[in-house]
């Protein structure tokens, strides 16, 4: 017998999205991390905002949806808020009920300045780390670097001379360059002054599951990667952790780097240039470093720091990035490692309580 479509619909319906969302679902058990992550930096949460006036978004609410935006690939604040409007499951993942109002996308907007002033991603990721040390997925001993440019939301058509100078953009928003020496003292970006049309992000991931123990970003130029790769680490050891190895590329073979190594009694396990290795210049990284049997371990696993990059370009957002700005991007780095760090650990210990 051929179904019918009623157009009438029913005046009451009677479910929630809890029963709507699969028992199997992968998104319970990020989210089962999630909560668990919040309720460390709940007291953070609590002292940023008044006891008094109107109620505002919960933070956790947003720090929530920027997960989805990340997991689900979603290419703007404007775009999730409308999907948040009919999507269930990401209702679901946010604690909303069916009747509740989606709310607007300039809740991002007003509030991005207030989490990035109490550092609360930095805070968020922090907690996803201790979320997975506490289930033994971190050795704290073994660790990769590595950095990637991210392109700036600032093309060539916006670089202007400081000095006001310079001929006129055409109708479409070009400029005759042609004999004239572009510099970063002598043009800016009039969209982001503070990008170089790209920004440069760092990682440091754990070898024991490659879970992303701590990221940064700089700007492309004035910082290099091996100084941003020992920040990270004097990072770590103000956490009070050990770290014995680093495993890096070619462009950490400097003799700073490797001094900086050394100095704090981590072994150097980087990829030399063949120059180098043949004229033994670099002190602190000679043949009995080389060819030790846990440095080929570290040169097989550090490769997979680049899986943390290209998620993050292919999936989390990161190919190009949306924001303004060094702190803002900064916040968009910490929440997509976070986003992938949970990813990876509801896979590696799957749970939904």
């Amino acid at each position: 017998m051929r179904g019918q479509v009623d157009p009438q619909s029913h005046l009451f319906s009677y479910f929630s999205p809890e029963e709507r969302v699969p028992a199997t679902h992968p998104l319970r058990s990020i989210k089962a991390y999630t909560e668990l992550a919040l309720q460390q930096i709940q007291p953070l949460l609590d002292g940023i905002y008044s006891q008094i006036g109107c109620p505002s978004i919960p933070p956790e609410r947003l720090l929530k949806a920027q997960l989805l935006i990340a997991l689900y690939s979603v290419r703007s604040d404007r775009l999730f808020c409308e999907t948040l409007d009919y999507n269930i499951l990401f209702r679901w993942f946010m604690d909303m009920s069916l009747e509740e109002p989606a709310f607007d996308h300039s809740t991002f907007s007003k509030n991005r300045e207030r989490l990035a002033h109490e550092q609360v991603a930095l805070r968020f990721f922090d907690a996803v780390v201790r979320e997975a040390r506490r289930l033994d997925l971190l050795s704290d001993e073994h660790f990769s670097v590595d950095g990637s440019l991210i392109e700036a939301w600032a093309s060539l058509k916006s670089f202007r001379p400081k000095d006001g100078g310079g001929s006129p953009p055409d109708a479409g928003g070009d400029r005759d360059f042609k004999g004239e020496r572009r510099r970063n003292d002598t043009h800016a970006s009039t969209t982001d002054p503070e990008a170089k049309l790209s920004f440069t992000g760092h990682a440091l991931m754990d070898d024991r599951h490659g879970l992303v123990t701590d990221v940064s970003l700089t700007a492309s130029v004035g910082v290099t990667e091996p100084e941003a790769a020992l920040e990270l680490l004097a990072r770590q050891r103000r956490k009070h952790l050990r770290p014995k190895s680093v495993g890096a590329d070619k462009g950490y073979h400097t003799q700073q780097f490797v001094t900086g190594l050394r100095e704090t009694h981590i072994a150097p396990h980087i990829a030399p240039h063949v120059a180098c290795v043949s004229n033994r210049t670099t002190r602190g990284l000679d043949g009995r470093t080389l060819n030790a049997p846990a440095y080929r371990a570290s040169q097989i696993v550090r490769k997979r720091i680049e899986q943390f990059f290209g998620w993050g370009k292919s999936v989390g957002g990161l190919r190009k990035t949306r924001l303004h700005g060094i702190e803002r991007n900064a916040q968009l780095m910490w929440l997509t490692a976070a986003a992938y760090n949970l990813l990876r650990i509801s896979r590696l210990s799957p749970t939904t309580q």
